[in-house]
């Protein structure tokens, strides 16, 4: 199976979405435990979300298979993007909740993960680079947009209850400030609660991709879940809150394309 699924756009805009896959080979998924096999941490019906992107001209890149058989938004070096604070790795051993994910003793080797580097990780990123490289090449500039979900409560994670929307650019590095403060605007305009480089400041797309003097943008937006989803099993979409949401996004989009 494909590990990821692109739809081709005309504006130098793209969307990655690389935590809503849900495809588990099964000798990884019969090594699960019973929780992990729910796939709780999934970036839930992201692509259903931003579907209507389709119709603005964006491309989208979007990960066909789970975050627990490798996450595409970690490092091949596995390095911690949030040094001292509890996250999860390239290929987690624990859910969020820091229940694991493998049964005992049949985690993945070094070999295994090696293999799960060449095998998923890297096709996307190849991917996801040669987009990159064409519309810069073709349109002189572009944006990568790295879309997200979470729980809006997840105490390992952070404390209390998350924002609505959560802005992430390197903590300034991705993005220009342009940029930034339009978003910002956009956001004070509604009643989704806000805030710009605060837990999730954007994860390695981001960082690694983001480079505006060069005329790479990269920005992260993870969106809490209960703003177009039922946050417990089994994850059902929300279509009446989705409809809200997607007016918001709209926005976000529409700036982006412009800048």
């Amino acid at each position: 199976m494909k590990t990821y699924h692109y739809i081709p756009g005309t504006v130098p805009v793209l969307i990655s979405i690389p935590h809503a896959g849900t495809f588990v080979p099964h000798n990884i998924l019969d090594r699960f435990t019973t929780p992990a096999k729910r796939l709780p941490d999934t970036d839930w019906h992201v692509e259903t979300l931003y579907a209507f992107a389709r119709d603005l001209g964006i491309h989208m890149l979007i990960a066909t298979h789970s975050r627990y058989v490798i996450d595409l938004n970690r490092g091949k070096d596995d390095q911690s993007l949030y040094p001292g604070k509890f996250t999860t790795g390239l290929c987690p051993l624990t859910l969020f909740d820091g229940t694991p994910v493998y049964q005992p003793g049949m985690e993945p080797n070094a070999k295994e993960i090696q293999e799960r580097i060449e095998t998923y990780w890297q096709p996307y990123h190849d991917k996801l680079q040669s987009l990159v490289d064409d519309l810069k090449k073709k349109h002189n500039r572009t944006i990568v947009f790295d879309a997200h979900s979470i729980r809006s409560q997840v105490p390992l994670l952070f404390d209390g209850v998350l924002p609505d929307l959560n802005i992430g650019t390197a903590d300034g590095l991705s993005a220009k400030d342009e940029l930034i403060q339009q978003i910002e605007t956009i956001c004070k305009q509604y009643s989704y609660s806000y805030v710009i480089n605060g837990r999730f400041k954007g994860g390695f797309i981001t960082r690694h991709y983001g480079k505006p003097e060069q005329g790479i943008q990269a920005i992260q937006l993870e969106l809490a879940q209960c703003n177009y989803m039922n946050e417990a099993y089994p994850f059902s979409y929300d279509d009446k809150k989705a409809k809200k949401l997607q007016i918001l996004l709209m926005k976000f989009l529409e700036i982006i394309k412009a800048c």
